[in-house]
């Protein structure tokens, strides 16, 4: 005769139900955990390219604005693209009126695309006419 095993009261462990649901729960959090780091590792690489669009945008508004003590009035849309971090930054300015003639607001955009469809950022400053 056979014997047929008995379950044990005492006996430790997990029924298969148990780590089947620990599984899920583990499968779950992780894949929130791989959502989360690379959403956090896109939003790095989109802050480091505002960065770097910004020193380029910043370079350009000196260089204008330095142009502007000699030329009067700065000229309107100019273009151009620069090189930084191994990428290519093209580069836009644009010139408004204000209120006083002697006052021009200086726009500069910078994007990555060369026909100027999108920009990453955009910076403005003021230049007045010198008095000279």
């Amino acid at each position: 005769m056979s014997k047929v095993a008995k379950a044990n009261p005492n006996q430790n462990g997990f029924t298969l139900l148990e780590v089947m649901v620990a599984m899920f729960i583990f499968a779950v959090a992780g894949a929130a955990i791989i959502k989360t780091t690379a959403e956090h590792i896109n939003s790095l690489s989109k802050l480091e390219e505002i960065t770097f669009a910004t020193w380029v945008a910043n370079n350009q508004l000196m260089r204008a604005s330095l142009s502007a003590e000699k030329t009067w009035p700065p000229k309107k849309n100019q273009r151009g693209s620069v090189e930084m971090m191994d990428r290519t930054w093209y580069w836009q300015q644009d010139v408004e009126n204000t209120n006083d003639e002697d006052l021009k607001a200086l726009i500069i955009t910078v994007g990555l695309d060369e026909e100027y469809k999108g920009s990453v950022t955009s910076v403005t400053t003021y230049v007045a006419k010198s008095k000279g």
